[in-house]
C-alpha cells in the first residue's frame, strides 16, 4: 500500500510562500486606484458601433486603438499596456448611461476615452462629476464641455462654436451671402451648433433667415425641407449625421432647392461622400482635423503608415481624430510617469505643451482644449478638398 506522507511546513518555507503570494497580490494591485496595475490601464470607452451614426464610433475606435496597439507592441507606456473596455451605444444617451456605469462600478475603468456625440456626453456628466473619472476626448465640439472648465473633461478638437464662426465668416466675407439658415438635429447637439451660429451671426447684426429639426437616428427630413424652402435661404447650415445630412440634401437638390450647404465635423465625411454618391459636389464640411492625405504634416504622414500597417486602406478625418486623441493620452500618461493616479493624469494633462508632428497639442489649468485651428473643405467629384 502506498501512502503520501505530508510533510511539516518550515517556518522558512512559509515566508517564501508568503512573500510570493504578494508579490502576486501586489502585480494584481499595484495602487488603489481604479483600473491601473503594475502593468497595466484599462480604460473604457462607449459609442455608436451600430446604427445611422455607426461610421463614427467604429472610425474614432479603429484610429486610437491602432494607435494603442503599436505602444503596446513596443511595451507600452511606462511598463504597463493599454487596455480598452468598448460598448455600444447606439449614439442613444440611455444606453450611455448604463454602459458607462458598467465600465466605473464593474469594470472599475481609469478614465473614459473616446465618447461620440453630444448627447450622450451630456448624459454621463453627472457620472464623470460623481466618480471624478478623466473623460478624455469626447468626438463633440459642445460648449458645455469646455466652459465652464471641468477639471475631468479634456478635449482636443476644435468646438461647433470655432466652426459655426468659421462658416459664417466664410458665407459673408467670402460668398457676400448673408441669409442663412440652419438644418439640425434636435437634442442638445443641434442646439449646440445653433448656439454657435446665432452667435457668429450675432456678431454681424444678422438673424436666422429660417430653420427646420429632424430627430436624432431617423431620416425624417420632408417637414423640415418644406419649411426651408418657404424661407428661400441662400445658405444652410447643418447639424446632423451623415444619413439625415445625405437624405436632406439629395431630397433638396432633386426637388430644385440649391443653397449652399454647410456641415460641421461631426457628420462624419467619408461616410456623407459615400451616402451622397454624385449629389455632394459642392457641400462645404468644417474640420477640426487637418487632412488624412495630407503626409507633409508629419504627424499625418504617421498616422497614414500606422493604418497601412493595421492593413486599412480608406482613411478618414473621424479615424484620424480616434488616432491623435490617442497620441495626446499616451503623451500624457508618460509625463504623469510610474506612479499613476487619476489626480498625476490630470496634473500631467494640465502642464502638457508637446509639439508633436508637426502639431501642438496645450492644456493648462485654465483651459482643456487642446486645438482650435478649423480647416474648411468641399466635397468635389466624391473626394474632399480644400477650400482656397
Amino acid at each position: 500500500m502506498n501512502r503520501t506522507r505530508t510533510l511539516p511546513m518550515l517556518p522558512g518555507t512559509l515566508s517564501l510562500l508568503l512573500a510570493v503570494l504578494f508579490l502576486f497580490a501586489y502585480g494584481r494591485c499595484v495602487f488603489a486606484e481604479n483600473g491601473v496595475t503594475v502593468n497595466g490601464i484599462t480604460i473604457g470607452m462607449c459609442n455608436a458601433l451600430t446604427g445611422p451614426a455607426s461610421a463614427l464610433g467604429t472610425g474614432m475606435k479603429k484610429g486610437s486603438m491602432v494607435y494603442f496597439d503599436k505602444i503596446n507592441k513596443a511595451g507600452g507606456v511606462n511598463g504597463r499596456k493599454i487596455k480598452v473596455i468598448s460598448y455600444d451605444d447606439g449614439y442613444e444617451p440611455k444606453n450611455t448611461v448604463a454602459q458607462t456605469k458598467k465600465l466605473i462600478s464593474d469594470d472599475r475603468v481609469f478614465a473614459l476615452f473616446g465618447y461620440v456625440g453630444t448627447p450622450t456626453s451630456s448624459a454621463v456628466l453627472p457620472l464623470i462629476n460623481e466618480s471624478k473619472i478623466p473623460f478624455w476626448a469626447p468626438f463633440t465640439g459642445a460648449e458645455f464641455l469646455r466652459a465652464p472648465l471641468n477639471r475631468f473633461i479634456f478635449n482636443v478638437r476644435g468646438s461647433y462654436f470655432d466652426e459655426a464662426e468659421t462658416q459664417v465668416q466664410y458665407l459673408t466675407e467670402k460668398r457676400g451671402i448673408r441669409k442663412i439658415a440652419i438644418f439640425y438635429q434636435n437634442d442638445a447637439y443641434g442646439l449646440a451648433v445653433k448656439g454657435g451660429i446665432l452667435k457668429a451671426l450675432k456678431k454681424r447684426n444678422l438673424e436666422l433667415a429660417g430653420e427646420g429639426t429632424y430627430e436624432r437616428n431617423t431620416e425624417d427630413v420632408a417637414a423640415a425641407l418644406a419649411s426651408l424652402k418657404k424661407s428661400a435661404p441662400d445658405a444652410v447650415s447643418m447639424v446632423g449625421t451623415y444619413k439625415a445630412m445625405a437624405a436632406f440634401i439629395k431630397k433638396a437638390r432633386s426637388e430644385g432647392f440649391n443653397p449652399v450647404f454647410l456641415n460641421v465635423s461631426f457628420v462624419g465625411t467619408a461616410a456623407l461622400v459615400k451616402e451622397l454618391g454624385g449629389a455632394g459636389d459642392g457641400v462645404i464640411i468644417t474640420q477640426v482635423m487637418p487632412s488624412p492625405r495630407d503626409a507633409s504634416v508629419a504627424l499625418v504622414a504617421q498616422y497614414r503608415a500606422d493604418m497601412k500597417a493595421a492593413g486599412y486602406k480608406e482613411l478618414d478625418y473621424t479615424d484620424l481624430e480616434g488616432y491623435m486623441d490617442a497620441v495626446v493620452f499616451v503623451e500624457t500618461l508618460k509625463k504623469a510617469g510610474k506612479e499613476l493616479t487619476r489626480d498625476s493624469f490630470i496634473a500631467s494633462a494640465e502642464g502638457l505643451n508637446a509639439t508633436i508632428g508637426g502639431l501642438t497639442f496645450r492644456f493648462t489649468p485654465a483651459d482643456h482644449h487642446a486645438l482650435d485651428t478649423i480647416y474648411l473643405t468641399k466635397i468635389a467629384g466624391m473626394q474632399v478638398e480644400a477650400v482656397k
